[in-house]
């Protein structure tokens, strides 16, 4: 073997590695509601605090995949990252437009008891079950899927009590060249769908 054959293989093997995982998309986290929340303050309070969220999905990387028409991955990731914080700040940024402040809540039990130390109306937790985009290129078509399930965890100090929903949704849609931002616009519109019914009726 030639001296610089061994220095050559690991550089050839990363560069084939490289184009078989082919590349990262960003998916931009933006929960944008339709609907108006006219009795969003008198549910949740003026103040509601949001506890750190929960992905408590095997693989917290990426958000969804790519396959080509010649069945090269590519692998779309949150942006901002990591999920838990994307959804979170766009979950702030959307109740802020409906007169209501939010405040970190570094750590929550989840039970009622503590409600009544919290410095907020109410606290919000998240937990990612599940949260995946796939686009499958196929001759003349692109199938989109998107599936999202999480657990949403209300404390209302008022009621001195803590509402739980399990929401899960499935999207599936066809075009003809495989988009980055057609993934992306599924993604959104599940996640608007998803929050625009639980503001509209939290409790």
């Amino acid at each position: 073997m030639r001296p610089y054959q061994w220095l050559l293989s690991p550089f050839l093997s990363f560069f084939m590695v490289g184009l078989a995982m082919g590349e990262t998309y960003p998916i931009n986290i933006r929960y944008q509601p339709i609907k108006e929340f006219r009795s969003l303050q008198q549910k949740i309070g003026f103040i509601i605090g949001i506890a750190p969220f929960k992905d408590e999905r095997s693989d917290k990387v990426y958000v969804g995949e790519q396959t080509s028409f010649r069945r090269v991955s590519h692998y779309f990731k949150s942006e901002p990252f990591p999920l838990e914080k994307a959804i979170s700040e766009s979950l702030s940024q959307a109740v802020s437009r409906y007169g209501v402040k939010t405040v970190s809540i570094p750590k929550w039990d989840g039970r009622s008891d503590s409600l009544k130390n919290a410095d907020a109306d109410s606290i919000l937790m998240v937990e990612i079950k599940r949260f995946w985009t796939e686009e499958i290129a196929a001759a003349r078509r692109t199938t989109t899927n998107t599936s999202i399930y999480l657990v949403i965890h209300l404390g209302v100090k008022k009621e001195g009590k803590v509402f739980k929903r399990d929401v899960y949704a499935i999207k599936e849609s066809a075009v003809g060249k495989p988009i980055p931002a057609e993934a992306e616009q599924m993604v959104n519109e599940i996640l608007t769908e998803i929050f625009d019914a639980f503001f509209s009726n939290p409790y």
